[in-house]
């Protein structure tokens, strides 16, 4: 028996797909991996063709992340509304479809979303009772997950999607089987008709739902489970269907009826009845379509085939026993060529027809019509010609480029691009993003990108070639006569509808595979050359006008990106040299007091920022210093060593807490950098542990008392340096008994976007509290820093001070 999650979720979609008129949809759930959400369920649609929306990162410009992000439902009814909101999603999906988000709740936080897809209604804005249906669902799934936290399942998803079959229309029956279903212990009562139907006896039938199950695809078991607990719940009567896959792998109606009986004793049995019906071979209608001129054949919408005639046999040259029941590209290898992927995207969202070229094998050629409907598609295949342009670029009328949708994606391709581009800083980033939106936009499977240096072109990045091939060809010179050099010196790209015509044009070249298409684009950004990229793809296949032009312009567009983040790691780079000098390498060592400092760079943005800490001697005393300029890069670390400077020569000059604050206040000011800073300052006397503190807009310290006991200080401060030349900085005058530990902090270290920074001290306090009280202070710094460094995102950087006065002035190792 499927969990109780997987069930729960199962459930819903199946109610939200019903209640909304969708054709498909699942549910996202929160992972363990902090702001990732994964597909838990999908429904109506094969799995692996929607691979790359199986994750969803809560920043990422798309609707399932709006709706967690936001808590608030989106509705895009048609595809110009998903284009003008979201043309990322467009760029990857230029369909004509509706989608609908509902985000899941649990206690006023959003755990996930409920997603249904449905036929687009152009005009037509999402009728307001589609919504409130939805809302409920929403609402009682967020109920129900609840129930489950509270009892200690963790709702959360860490795994690949659950495939969830979908009710089905009914069609007359050949034999009809019946069953009971104690839907509480599982236990089935079958008759002779049902059990001949599965191809066993009444005998040898177990009398258990799961011996039932046993015989189904999984995404059958959990909507056969979701079906059940539907009935079970409805107030009335209510009669739900789906097919099922027979034995001999013909598909089969499972009509499931019954109500829960409001009259029954408290713990009575929940009975379903159930109805297995045969609908047999269908023999009139596969005499008509064995006439047919014309191959024919239905998928499910799990792209399982379920039917097939007699022409369409010979066509994919397989008989029917192998066919049927199985997976159209697991069972006929060259139907799963990626180019035609979109094709059956395009099919399984929208209900328009849809029309293209595959390459059989052997040929010939094939002219392939999709015909979708609620339950699947009809496939009808005919011989055709060789075309001009091989498949993945001849498109039919029907969806082709010429089709409003199309033209539509054409468009926004680029918008798509150019939105994510703005996203990327560091050139590994933009290729990053080039992989995740441009090879899933053209189906492509291989992407390299060089830049130029020095008149070389050097690998910067490689996805989908075999390990080490590229190596050959990083540091080339300019002079070299292969296809990466060419499309940049002369500005040209250059395609290649098969590997056999690119060694024809470069005799000797090395070649990574004999199959295939590439496609060279020159990087050139304001008539500067930047570098060359590669697209490669896994089968033959031609680029029409459209593409090449698409394809052009989009390479124009990562260039742009490409130079803006080469002067970006020039920056850093400089910034990093700054911050590695600026910083003490090593502390100043006081009898009584031991000292530490940590520091942790960001992993977005800049990386580098203005954070610095400090520890200085001054007439016995120990000044404690630590500082967060705001911003990143050169500005911020220039100011950085300009401020550090100034508290250390006040500190050296005699000055107290006070004149320390409120002279690098005033610098700040005069220097006028259009910068301001945090920083907090303490002095400690290491023979008596009288400590004097001021705090200048920074996040307040954390103590650790001798006897273990952990809190965060309440120390009275003023407002950032750089804004008010008046501004006062009270001071504070406590005592640091021996034994005591301070740690001081820039926001880095407990700051999480969409939590309140009181929530990131207190976690920083719990760290220090449940690490070893007798650990040296390497250790603790280690440790915090280490917490610190689990973070996948981290935007901004990182200081650590931590400073524990000892008994009798003895120090630690």
């Amino acid at each position: 028996m499927p969990d109780e999650l997987s069930l729960v979720l199962a459930q819903a979609v199946v109610s939200a797909i019903e209640s909304a008129g969708g054709q498909a949809g699942g549910v996202y759930l929160a992972s363990a991996t902090p702001g990732l959400l994964r597909l838990a369920v999908l429904a109506g649609l094969p799995g692996p063709l929607f691979r790359p929306w199986w994750r969803m990162h809560v920043n990422r410009p798309f609707p399932v992340a709006e709706a967690f992000r936001s808590g608030q439902a989106v509705h895009l009814a048609d595809a110009e509304e998903a284009m003008r909101r979201f043309p990322q999603l467009m760029a990857g999906l230029p369909f004509p479809f509706g989608s609908l988000y509902v985000p899941v709740v649990i206690g006023g936080k959003p755990v996930g979303v409920l997603v249904v897809l449905r036929v687009a209604t152009p005009g037509k804005p999402v009728e307001p009772a589609d919504r409130r249906r939805l809302r409920s669902i929403a609402e009682g799934l967020g109920a129900a997950l609840a129930g489950l936290e509270s009892a200690g399942t963790a709702v959360e998803w860490d795994e690949e999607p659950l495939p969830v079959q979908l009710p089905a229309g009914s069609s007359p029956p050949v034999r009809i089987g019946r069953f009971d279903w104690d839907l509480d212990s599982g236990a089935v009562g079958a008759d002779d008709e049902l059990c001949a139907i599965l191809g066993t006896g009444r005998k040898q039938f177990p009398g258990t739902i799961d011996a039932l199950a046993a015989r189904l695809a999984p995404e059958d078991v959990y909507g056969l489970w979701a079906l059940g607990r539907q009935a079970a719940d409805s107030g009335g009567p209510v009669v739900r269907r789906m097919r099922l896959r027979g034995p001999d792998g013909r598909s089969h109606l499972l009509e499931i009826s019954g109500r829960r009986d409001k009259g029954a004793a408290p713990g009575a049995a929940t009975r379903l009845t159930g109805f297995l019906v045969d609908l047999g071979i269908g023999p009139v209608v596969a005499e008509a379509a064995d006439r047919l001129p014309r191959g024919i054949f239905s998928l499910d919408r799990f792209a399982r085939i379920t039917y097939i005639n007699g022409l369409a046999e010979e066509i994919l040259g397989h008989p029917r026993s192998e066919l049927v029941g199985r997976v159209l590209w697991e069972a006929v290898p060259w139907f799963a060529n990626p180019a035609y992927e979109d094709h059956y995207r395009a099919a399984m969202l929208s209900d328009a027809p849809v029309h293209f070229l595959a390459r059989r094998t052997p040929p010939p050629w094939l002219s392939v019509s999709l015909y979708p409907g609620h339950d699947g598609l009809t496939v009808v295949l005919d011989p055709a010609e060789q075309p001009v342009y091989a498949p993945g670029s001849v498109v039919s009328p029907g969806m082709g480029l010429g089709s409003p949708a199309d033209r539509s994606a054409a468009l926004y391709r680029p918008v798509a691009l150019a939105i994510a581009l703005t996203e990327a800083v560091t050139a590994r980033q933009v290729s990053a993003v080039v992989t995740e939106e441009l090879l899933p936009a053209f189906g492509g499977r291989q992407l390299a990108i060089y830049l130029l240096r020095e008149r070389h072109l050097y690998l910067e990045w490689e996805t989908g070639f075999p390990h080490g091939f590229l190596d050959r060809f990083d540091g080339v010179a300019l002079d070299a006569r292969i296809p990466g050099v060419e499309t940049l010196t002369t500005g040209r790209p250059i395609f290649f509808e098969s590997m056999q015509r690119l060694a024809a044009a470069y005799p000797g070249i090395p070649m990574d595979t004999d199959v295939g298409a590439r496609a060279f684009l020159p990087l050139i950004a304001s008539g500067q050359r930047v570098g060359s990229c590669i697209l490669g793809f896994d089968q033959p296949r031609g680029f029409s006008p459209e593409e090449r032009t698409i394809l052009t312009a989009l390479a124009g567009l990562i260039a742009q990106a490409l130079q803006r983040a080469q002067r970006y790691d020039n920056e850093a780079a400089l910034a990093r040299g700054l911050q590695d000098v600026l910083l003490p390498h090593r502390l100043a060592v006081v009898e009584g007091v031991a000292t530490e400092g940590r520091y942790l760079a960001g992993t977005q943005g800049m990386e580098v920022g203005g954070d610095w800490y400090d520890v200085i001697e001054t007439g016995g005393k120990l000044a404690l210093v630590i500082g967060d300029v705001q911003g990143h890069g050169v500005a911020a670390a220039a100011t950085m060593g300009q401020l550090r400077s100034a508290v250390r020569a006040f500190a050296l000059s005699g000055h107290d807490p006070q004149e320390v604050m409120s002279g690098t206040n005033r610098l700040l000011i005069d220097l006028d950098p259009g910068q301001f800073a945090s920083c907090c300052y303490i002095v400690m006397d290491p023979a008596t542990g009288v400590t004097r503190a001021v705090r200048a807009g920074h996040p307040q310290p954390v103590l650790r008392r001798p006897e273990g006991a952990v809190e965060v200080m309440d120390l009275p401060g003023g407002i950032v340096l750089g804004i008010d030349a008046e501004a006062s900085y009270p001071v504070t005058e406590l005592h640091l008994a021996p034994g005591a530990m301070i740690a001081l902090y820039t926001d880095g270290m407990v700051e999480e976007s969409g939590t309140d920074i009181d929530v990131g001290i207190e976690r920083l306090r719990g760290t220090i509290a449940g690490f070893a009280p007798d650990a040296t202070l390497a250790e603790t710094a280690d440790h915090v820093i280490g917490r610190a460094r689990q973070a996948a995102d981290r935007p901004d950087d990182i200081a650590l001070l931590l400073a524990a006065r000892w008994a009798d002035g003895a120090g630690i190792s």
